[in-house]
């Protein structure tokens, strides 16, 4: 049964416009270990605010920078973290994931909050804030599946040309890309300096994304996801028009119209005051200027006809790498060439994306397909782990059908004619149960299927489904699966059933990467 943003947000201020932080606000980030809680903590400092964190679990790879920042960050809850003595008021705001509030909403900190008349938001309204802080231009990339890339790929594009931009991601930048000593979630650029743009991860799931108004917004795709919110592609669908109505004046939007869900919604915003910049992969790489001439021809908003970025694409597995041919590209009259080094036609579809934007923004197209050819991606999106004793260990975060045939897809064309393993830590019950299925079909498509424990996150029921019936599911199709039980469990059966010449791909969004370093270390042991 899905859940309204209202009840899932419970305790929570409305979405409101984004507002700049006064210096010094005292603010307390409730979660910290997850990587919209952790940038807003990074973020919040770098605005000026004295910033601090709880979580009621361990350091994650995502708080680890935060508290190399030198922020505060206590891993257990207690009211005291916001009231002192008396229920008098320690801090002045409280930011909140939705991901603690969907599962609970009574959660002390925040009733003592509410007691003292502290302000308690979204950790993606502070963020929002935290831009508007900064000033400059707003750039948001949206969609059910490769937001992390595309979003890292634009900041690539931008920091490349010199525009030096701030940025959450929902991934793990590199280092060098973050401007950190290690991989972060963020990028701090020059702070309110108002000519570097700002860029952010728009994550759709009740209402996150609705803080953000971009004068640029990216939608690669809008497929079925988060059924305890949305009950079906409709609700999805709606969802997206209902924020690009929201975007600031004289707004551009970035639209894959080869998706179907994108092509659904394009033509409802025929009324919208905005611009639109409509992208697609040609399914024929010859096609990409008489795809772009359709496209120019059948999408139209208010502000006149839309203007196309179209390419053809061909793997090359040989050399992991993906040549496009672009047409569109401002003051290039004949197609220009590009290779890129994320292999696949999804990443196609993403750079596409980060291209258009990068365009709309001012770049100039030379640095756009410079950056295109130099991003090497982001953590865990088809992160090689390791390559031992010809075995071949892959992490991504794959957690949605659509996400993993794609990148099971990837390792077909990267390592052809090798066996497949596809291991999969699912992420919630309620999408594992809707989608079984589905996901079921998918797996199956793999040679053999490992399904780690549910990864439970916000589900306040943990007994509607189980890794056992998935992997059921899938030797129903014919495909042998195991469900070992945890993630160590499941690297350490993986151990004992891998072969030389297997390529191991580890999905999922919760603790999916320990199966991945696990393995990779019991086969380097095994091979000393």
């Amino acid at each position: 049964m899905s859940r309204s943003v209202e009840e899932i947000s419970r305790g929570l201020e409305p979405t409101r416009p984004a507002r700049p932080i006064l210096p010094g606000e005292r603010i307390h980030v409730i979660g910290a270990a997850g990587s919209a809680a952790a940038a807003s903590l990074l973020l919040g400092q770098a605005a000026g605010a004295s910033v601090s964190g709880c979580d009621s679990g361990a350091p994650s790879a995502y708080s680890l920078g935060a508290e190399a920042a030198g922020i505060p960050i206590v891993w257990q809850h207690d009211v005291g973290h916001v009231v002192g003595e008396g229920g008098r008021p320690l801090v002045d705001r409280i930011a909140v994931s939705k991901a603690l509030t969907s599962v609970n909403p009574d959660q002390p900190e925040l009733h003592a909050a509410h007691a003292a008349g502290i302000l308690a938001t979204s950790c993606q309204q502070l963020i929002a804030d935290v831009a508007a802080t900064f000033g400059g231009t707003l750039l948001a990339v949206a969609g059910t599946h490769g937001k992390s890339t595309t979003t890292g790929w634009l900041v690539h594009l931008l920091a490349e040309a010199g525009e030096d931009p701030s940025a959450f991601v929902g991934a793990l930048l590199p280092a060098a890309l973050a401007g950190a000593g290690a991989p972060a979630v963020v990028r701090l650029g020059r702070g309110g300096r108002l000519e570097h743009p700002f860029v952010v991860e728009a994550d759709e799931y009740a209402g996150n994304f609705d803080p953000y108004q971009p004068t640029i917004g990216v939608l690669l795709n809008a497929d079925w996801d988060h059924p305890d919110v949305f009950r079906d592609r409709d609700a999805v669908i709606n969802t997206f028009e209902a924020w690009i109505r929201r975007f600031g004046p004289d707004a551009t939007l970035v639209a894959n119209a080869a998706d179907p869900g994108v092509a659904t919604l394009l033509p409802r915003l025929v009324d919208w005051p905005g611009r639109i910049l409509a992208t697609a992969v040609a399914p024929v790489a010859d096609d990409a200027a008489a795809l772009a001439d359709e496209l120019r021809r059948t999408i139209r908003s208010a502000a006149g006809p839309a203007t196309a970025l179209t390419a053809g694409y061909v793997d090359n597995p040989l050399s992991s790498r993906t040549r496009l041919t672009l047409h569109g590209l401002p003051g290039h009259h004949l197609e220009s060439s590009v290779e890129i080094s994320l292999i696949g036609r999804h990443n196609a579809d993403d750079a596409l994306g980060a291209a258009g934007a990068a365009l709309v923004y001012g770049l100039e197209p030379a640095a756009v397909l410079a950056g295109l050819a130099s991003f090497e991606g982001v953590g865990r999106r088809f992160e090689l782990k390791g390559d031992v004793a010809g075995v071949v260990v892959i992490d991504d975060y794959g957690h949605h059908p659509t996400a993993i045939a794609a990148t099971l897809a990837a390792v077909s064309l990267r390592y052809p004619g090798r066996r497949r393993w596809a291991v999969y830590e699912p992420l919630t019950f309620h999408r594992t149960a809707a989608l079984l299925e589905a996901f079921a079909d998918v797996l199956a498509t793999a040679d053999r299927v490992a399904i780690a424990d549910i990864f439970a996150v916000r589900d306040p029921d943990t007994t509607i489904v189980s890794a056992a019936d998935l992997a059921r599911a899938v030797e129903k199709r014919g495909t042998p699966a195991i469900a070992p039980g945890s993630v160590e469990a499941t690297a350490d059966a993986l151990l004992a059933l891998v072969e030389p010449g297997d390529v191991v791909l580890v999905m999922g969004g919760g603790r999916s990467y320990v199966i991945a370093e696990r393995l990779v270390a019991g086969l380097e042991a095994r091979s000393r």
